[in-house]
């Protein structure tokens, strides 16, 4: 059974590095409803140790805006709205990423109860008929959870 669409505490949401960067290092106005919604509480993100480690790692590839002034601040930011988590594995199946690197996404949505898993990735969004055929979690594009999410406060 999908957890339930709204995302709680109780079923977060789970936000690749990539839209990581648009919200807290580029500040992407068009996620502005998602970082409004992670500030206030109304939405629950997780993550794990090694996804958290790859987000500071990525803080220091050249061609981002980011110096030794600016870089603690985008970790911090992250580190404030994000919750790293380490819950048990469960025995669910999961579908098999093409890009290896990005098959921990779907790891810990599965592992935290997470609603949704936010990504522009290609590769994870393949899965998303997978995911919700098999009663996972659904995978949508950051423009999709902007949508989603003003719809259910209509």
């Amino acid at each position: 059974m999908i957890p339930a669409l709204i995302p709680t505490s109780q079923n977060p949401i789970v936000i690749d590095t990539n839209v990581c960067l648009d919200l807290f290092v580029f500040r992407d106005p068009r996620w502005a409803s998602l970082l409004a919604a992670l500030e206030s509480g109304a939405v629950a993100a997780v993550t794990r140790a090694d996804c958290r480690d790859e987000y500071l790692h990525v803080l220091h590839y050249p061609h981002l805006p980011l110096d030794e002034a600016s870089r603690p601040d985008a970790a911090a930011r992250f580190d404030a709205l994000i919750r790293v988590v380490a819950p048990d594995s469960r025995a669910i199946r999961l579908p098999v990423c093409t890009d290896r690197d990005d098959q921990k996404f779907l790891e810990i949505a599965r592992d935290a109860g997470a609603a949704i898993l936010v990504t522009k990735d290609k590769a994870l969004l393949k899965l998303a008929r997978k995911t919700m055929r098999e009663g996972l979690f659904r995978i949508m594009q950051p423009e999709a959870w902007v949508k989603l999410e003003a719809n259910l406060r209509d």
